[in-house]
């Protein structure tokens, strides 16, 4: 079993050679101070690194079979976990992105994501704890009131405090308008009372106090999902100086068992069984639904890292095991098809960590670009976030998979761990919106939204690129440009006949969402793959001398003429617009 080391080299180039943070984000005023660039990019990956590889990752299968349990309305980590959150703490980590104002480092949401891919590539199940807190606070920080801000906001951004969201009921998953939880109206608070299923990370003693973000409704509120709204509900009440005072009425009532990630508390938890729990509004009545969508985008990239993490942490134990593993005389690494299925996880992986990277310094720009660029900005993320969170969950649920085929019959016993990045990975298609949700959200709501003005923008940047590579004078970038073209014009062809769909028959169009999606997912990941290459030949023909160069190239030859012929399968299913699908009786399912 191979220990996980971050991938420093590809990280680095992307954040300063693809990306040049320096020059994207360094001249804004939130960031003109930090001194962006290779210094502080090489310290902070080191110092993840170092953190992820030394004390997370050996803690992974130690969660996996020593997981966190729920005794007497307590919750017990796994061993080691509650030292590694404090450790994460003392690093600064659990606020790196967030407001220097309320106690956090400012940095770009860029190091955040290149820091969550670390955690959750080295522990996924202990990667949850700290997106959670970060959700949470994101979501007091857009919200909550000024005294609640400073009162909260600094120690949990110091990981001093940690932070859940609490939205799933027993028979209320996705469809949140149902649930039926209350809040009772008590002087300058609430009342909350009822029982949440699904929290993670919802109770433990790595912390002492735990900030609840619950959604809940009032007595007098409207039917359906209009009539949600969000409360605070610290585990302990906070007196007004900070200290904490007495235990609030909320406890945890079991942990759930799951396919994976063991080592991360999955709580059923209970608000108000004997008095009823303190809680506090946060944000406007009947407002939770909007307070909580805050988060959502940063929610949802972080979702779609995760599956990048156990993707690479996946791959990295494969090809260790290929290089060690003989058989016909040969290490296995040398068999044409364990090295299709390697490098079929390694080009999709480094797709998708230029993606996804990218696409955080979108989100920084949205929200401290220039003022004249912000509302195009949010709407490029807000495009973006789906297709980040369903396609990379997708495909790191099929790297994952990958890995144990990589390791024959030993990758199907749970002793080699790598099972595990398999079973850990498959809840991340499922939270935070399910992958079809996802793919009902781009095209019936950001691709309706503004009949494809959004995409077209994005297509024509993809345009720019397969118009610089085809002109190359290298060949091998010209026949990633010929690829890339002709992926291109299939996710045009297929975005026209959406949006006709669209406007005359809905349902037909999100019949085949799911298909366009994963189209435009392969095709942006290979668009940002051939940016790397042509930043890689550029360098190459600077006369730099590193190997690495010539590896991106080869890379995205590879994606290019083996991963982008995908799109081609998924626009002839677009084509035909789900019209078996719409006239197939439910009853013969």
């Amino acid at each position: 079993m191979s220990s996980y080391r971050a991938p420093l080299e590809d990280m680095s180039f992307l954040i300063e050679e693809l990306l040049e943070v320096g020059e994207a984000l360094g001249s804004l005023p939130a960031y003109a101070e930090l001194g962006l660039g290779p210094d502080l990019t090489t310290a902070l990956l080191d110092e993840a690194a170092k953190l992820a590889g030394d004390v997370l990752a050996p803690l992974r299968r130690v969660g996996d079979e020593q997981p966190a349990s729920c005794q007497e309305g307590a919750v017990t980590l796994s061993p080691g976990y509650g030292e590694a959150l404090q450790q994460l703490a003392a690093g600064g980590w659990m606020g790196i992105a967030s407001d220097p104002e309320y106690g956090g480092q400012g940095l770009p949401e860029l190091y955040a994501t290149a820091a969550c891919e670390m955690w959750n590539s080295a522990n996924l199940a202990f990667g949850l704890a700290p997106m959670l807190s970060t959700g949470a606070a994101l979501a007091i920080a857009a919200h909550g009131s000024e005294s609640m801000k400073q009162l909260y906001l600094p120690r949990m951004h110091a990981g001093e405090w940690a932070g859940t969201m609490n939205l799933t009921e027993s028979g209320a998953g996705s469809d949140l308008g149902v649930m039926k939880t209350r809040a009772v109206p008590e002087g300058d608070h609430y009342r909350i009372h009822g029982q949440k299923i699904f929290i993670t990370w919802g109770d433990h003693d790595a912390t002492p106090n735990i900030i609840h973000l619950v959604l809940a409704k009032l007595p007098d509120a409207p039917a359906g999902s209009r009539g949600i709204s969000l409360f605070l509900v610290p585990k302990y009440l906070v007196n007004a100086d900070g200290s904490l005072g007495e235990r609030n009425d909320v406890y945890p009532v079991s942990t759930e068992h799951k396919l994976g990630i063991h080592g991360s508390p999955t709580c059923v938890m209970a608000f108000g069984d004997n008095e009823g729990a303190v809680g506090y509004l946060v944000g406007e009545e009947n407002r939770g639904l909007a307070c909580m969508f805050t988060m959502m985008n940063e929610a949802r990239l972080k979702v779609g890292v995760q599956g990048l993490g156990a993707a690479e942490g996946a791959y990295q134990q494969a090809v260790a095991y290929a290089r060690e593993r003989v058989q016909g005389g040969v290490p296995i690494i040398e068999h044409p098809d364990v090295r299709r299925m390697l490098l079929t996880m390694k080009s999709l992986n480094e797709a998708m960590r230029a993606f996804v990277y990218t696409e955080a310094v979108t989100l920084d720009l949205a929200h401290r670009g220039p003022e004249s660029e912000r509302v195009q900005q949010q709407a490029r993320i807000d495009l973006m976030i789906p297709i980040v969170k369903c396609w990379l969950t997708e495909v790191g649920q099929e790297l994952a998979s990958l890995g144990v085929q990589v390791h024959g019959g030993m990758g199907y016993v749970e002793e080699t761990g790598a099972a595990q990045y398999l079973r850990d990975v498959r809840i991340t298609s499922i939270y935070e919106g399910t992958n079809g949700i996802q793919a009902a959200d781009l095209v019936g709501r950001k691709l309706a939204r503004d009949q494809g003005g959004a995409m077209q923008v994005a297509l024509e940047e993809v345009g720019i690129t397969v118009a610089v590579l085809v002109q190359h004078s290298e060949p091998v970038l010209q026949a990633i440009g010929r690829d890339l073209g002709a992926a291109l014009k299939g996710v045009q062809a297929s975005t026209d006949s959406l949006l006709q769909a669209l406007r005359e028959a809905p349902p037909q169009a999100l019949g085949v969402s799911f298909d366009y999606l994963m189209q435009c997912g392969y095709l942006l990941g290979g668009w940002h793959l051939a940016r790397s290459a042509l930043v890689a030949q550029a360098r190459l023909e600077a006369g730099a001398e590193n190997d690495f160069y010539h590896r991106k190239i080869a890379t995205c030859s590879f994606y290019a003429e083996q991963i982008l012929p995908r799109c081609a399968g998924h626009a002839g299913a677009v084509a035909a617009l789900a019209g078996s699908l719409a006239s197939y009786p439910a009853q013969w399912l």
